[in-house]
């Protein structure tokens, strides 16, 4: 039936017969207008079960306009408002391109008909005929897809009602009309539930509604207003493609909120908001170096904007294209190479199954480099949705390091997506071994690949299964845990438990009636938070209900002083004054993130506090931080050299800077430097005192990829064994060149004690170890100055230490050293008042 022919001459009939029961919808051609004429192409029953099979879906309680002639697409969400949607197949009717468009006359003259038999089936429910209020048809895709809403209000009055408002009472219902109507119940369909104070635009609202027709060139979509999207926003893209063909789409800029509750985009494998072909959700600001790229498994997509009522950020722009849908999967025939999910980086489509074999006769080992498939309230222990399932185990979740090797003559790489919710998906290198000798002059680690033989029995996990710290025989400079494995002898007793037994800690010199200090020493368990300071470094009495201050205790403006470790910037009011959560906009990375030894390159905007130093025509020289817009903190032993050195004038700063190559981009500040402070007691024999501070000439705007990081108050603990980052670009190995990248490298606060052991006395009060005794990553020369950055429990990010000297570059027992800043923050404090 032709949908012309069949909108021109369209009517239905709802008649009622004694059960309640709609009897029957017909739909009559031109012939058959005669009441003598016979009935029938379409019964109710038929409507009812496509109604059934297409997947309706409980989404949001969201609250739509209903105002029919008015166009508005912001209305304010109420409470007892229940919004159900999905889709339904109407067989034997050709698609028009007409019903694209939700004004045509045929797109009334198909939606009418249907909506009335959605209200007439509802109804036939006292509860839903209660309070129902409207069905929509929203959307016609090519098949014949209806895309559909349906509106449920309950006065306030009656909220006890909104429970039994559910997807099972739809469902049970909907198989009852079935079964009345004389029909095979509906194969399975979905129906889930989500709870939000989210709205979603109403289909007849068109200040917010675009459709789009990809194709084979490259077209763009920008978010209304850009850069400034409005408040209250709800808008949608539907987009088509030619049949036989899926679309991509990739964000690139992308700047939202950060919370997801109330400001996101999402993107969907169908033309209506269902959850259940939801291929993701984002919201937050994504560096051009990780674009969002969604692909979908067919011809139709649709993109939803929402925002709130409180900040108006820039939103985003977007391209998009047509894909044909290729196969993936097949046979591994060479020695070695990669295989990737299906079109990464970009995200991988819904519905999509791919396998990958090797030859019979062969064993091959494989290494993931990238593996992320999560998704929202998913159990990574259970992949019951989306996997990649080798030698019969499920993997999914996000997973830092995988590798495997097969346990016979062959392997089965399999890939399944099902058809909500995708992720960036998987990158794997491949090689087929020799099993009589799979890692020549290499060890094997038990998953497949291959270390080198330094590696073993170094007290690192490097295989990643810990294969390679098994049967060792301990040296001389480490101990010998209880579990078998070794680890560096440096790191016992250093409050750590390095061996994972805690063997490493035990016996080490407080018994069970005494508490060990924060330096290390011991005092009677009585003496805790007695309101005496026991331990030289006053942590006794941290986080007790009262007592003295001590270096350890946060004191607020008005001298009080809060027992309470690491108080500042923590998002809680301690002091009575709200001294501690004042100057917190600090220590955030508007990025979302997905070199030094052992380090790797940084991603755009992701330390936006590092600062590339350059001295006249000679390029990088340090590095430095931002801790205001016209305060930057450095090393005192960069402007040492000479006076030259220390003269304002042959400096020039760059903040936003990743790439070495590319200072004279736009979003990278150059700007000159109007004072240099270095501390007046700094020792350029010892180092001790190695800070300075450096005034800029014009402030800084804080950017995406330019923002300041949080001071620690002279109170901050920073514990050892703590994980911070080091930044710099300095040298990727000793006596090497520096880096084009800006480069990183997580690094373990060294206990004191040991810190001093392993520099031979060399540290002071106002210095700090980080590292690795094990070496192999640690900042190295040209890193001088830039920041040692750890995170909070709270999120922010504060800096440390300043990278000052070490010996050497990586090298075993020989940790970084670092400025102290919580020892100098009182002087940084007097010279800017930050």
């Amino acid at each position: 039936i032709s949908t012309k022919t069949y909108t021109q001459t369209l009517y239905m009939q709802c008649l009622s017969g004694s059960n309640g029961q709609p009897e029957n919808v017909t739909f009559l051609g031109n012939q058959e207008k005669k009441p003598s004429q016979k009935k029938a192409v379409l019964v109710v029953a038929v409507i009812l079960a496509v109604l059934v099979l297409g997947a309706i879906i409980a989404v949001l309680v969201w609250r739509f306009a209903a105002k029919p002639e008015k166009q508005t697409s912001t209305v304010k969400p109420q409470a007892g408002v229940r919004i159900f949607s999905g889709r339904m197949m109407l067989p034997d009717i050709q698609y028009d391109k007409a019903l694209e468009n939700p004004t045509s006359v045929e797109f009334t003259d198909m939606a009418a008909p249907l909506e009335s038999i959605m209200q007439k089936t509802y109804c036939e429910d006292p509860i839903f005929c209660k309070y129902f209020t409207k069905s929509v048809i929203s959307a016609f895709s090519e098949g014949l897809v209806a895309y559909h809403w349906t509106q449920f209000d309950i006065p306030v009055e009656n909220l006890s009602d909104l429970p039994m408002l559910t997807e099972d009472r739809i469902r049970k219902h909907l198989h009852g009309n079935l079964r009345a109507a004389g029909q095979n119940s509906p194969e399975g369909f979905t129906i889930s539930d989500m709870s939000a104070s989210r709205e979603i635009l109403d289909i007849f609202s068109y200040d917010c509604l675009f459709h789009l027709v990809a194709d084979s060139t490259n077209k763009t979509f920008v978010s209304p207003g850009f850069p400034k999207y409005p408040l209250k926003a709800r808008c949608q893209w539907q987009i088509r493609s030619p049949q036989g063909t899926s679309i991509l789409v990739w964000f690139t800029y992308f700047n939202l909120e950060d919370d997801c509750s109330n400001v996101f985009v999402a993107v969907y494998d169908s033309l209506s908001p269902d959850k259940s072909q939801a291929i993701t959700e984002q919201c937050g600001q994504r560096p051009p170096t990780n674009p969002l790229e969604v692909v979908s498994s067919g011809n139709i997509m649709l993109i939803s904007l929402v925002t709130d009522g409180k900040v108006q950020k820039p939103g985003f722009k977007a391209n998009y294209t047509v894909l044909k849908i290729n196969t993936c999967g097949g046979v591994l025939s060479a020695m070695s190479g990669n295989i990737t999910s299906p079109l990464y980086p970009s995200f991988y489509p819904p519905s999509v199954d791919c396998t990958w074999t090797a030859p019979a006769g062969k064993k091959v080992r494989i290494k993931f480099t990238m593996f992320r498939m999560k998704e929202p309230n998913v159990n990574p222990n259970v992949c019951q949705k989306d996997y990649v399932r080798i030698m019969g185990k499920k993997y999914c979740g996000e997973k830092a390091m995988l590798a495997l090797s097969s346990d016979a003559n062959s392997m089965e790489i399999y890939f399944h997506s099902d058809k909500s919710y995708t992720d960036k998906g998987f990158k794997a290198e491949y090689s087929i071994f020799d099993p009589g000798n799979p890692c020549p002059g290499k060890f094997a680690c038990s998953s497949g690949i291959c270390i080198p033989n330094e590696l073993k029995c170094d007290g690192w996990n490097d295989c990643g299964d810990m294969s390679d710290e098994k049967s060792c025989h301990c040296e001389e400079d480490q101990f010998a845990c209880t579990n078998g494995l070794c680890k560096p002898r440096y790191w016992v007793c250093d409050r750590v438990n390095d061996c994972g037994d805690n063997s490493d800690e035990l016996e080490c010199g407080c018994s069970g009636t005494e508490e060990k200090c924060a330096d290390g020493s011991c005092i009677p368990k009585s003496a805790v938070c007695d309101g005496n300071k026991d331990c030289a470094d006053g942590s006794d009495e941290v986080s007790c209900s009262s007592g003295e201050c001590t270096e350890l205790t946060f004191q607020c403006k008005d001298g009080k002083c809060v027992n309470k470790l690491n108080a500042e910037c923590d998002g809680i009011k301690d002091c009575a004054d709200g001294s501690d959560e004042e100057n917190c906009d600090c220590g955030v990375r508007p990025f979302k993130h997905n070199r030094i030894v052992g380090g790797q390159n940084a991603d755009v905007g992701e330390w936006p506090w590092q600062v590339s130093l350059h001295f006249k025509t000679q390029g990088y020289t340090c590095g430095a931080s931002i801790i205001s817009k016209v305060w930057l903190l450095c090393a005192a032993h960069c402007f040492s050299h000479s006076t030259e050195y220390h003269t304002e004038s042959n400096w020039v700063t760059y903040s936003g800077l990743r790439d070495q190559l590319k200072i004279g981009d736009p979003d990278i500040k150059m700007r000159k430097v109007k004072t240099i402070i270095t501390h007046p007691d700094y020792n350029q024999m010892n180092f001790d005192y190695d800070i300075a501070l450096l005034e800029l000439e014009t402030p800084l705007e804080f950017t995406s990829l330019i923002h300041p990081i949080c001071l620690p108050a002279t109170s901050h603990l920073f514990t050892a064994g703590m994980a911070c980052w080091v930044t710099g670009w300095g040298t990727l190995r000793e006596g090497g060149q520096t880096a084009q990248l800006l480069q990183k490298a997580e690094v373990k606060v060294i206990n004191d004690t040991v810190c001093n052991d392993v520099t031979e006395g060399l540290v002071t009060s106002r210095m700090m170890c980080s590292g690795y005794l094990a070496g192999g990553v640690d900042a190295c020369q040209g890193d001088s100055g830039g920041p040692l950055s750890c995170q909070s429990e709270g999120g922010k990010w504060f800096q440390s230490g300043i990278v000052s000297w070490g010996e050497g570059c990586a090298r075993r027992n020989k940790p970084g050293v670092y400025t102290r800043v919580t020892k100098l923050r009182e002087w940084i404090r007097e010279n800017t008042e930050v």
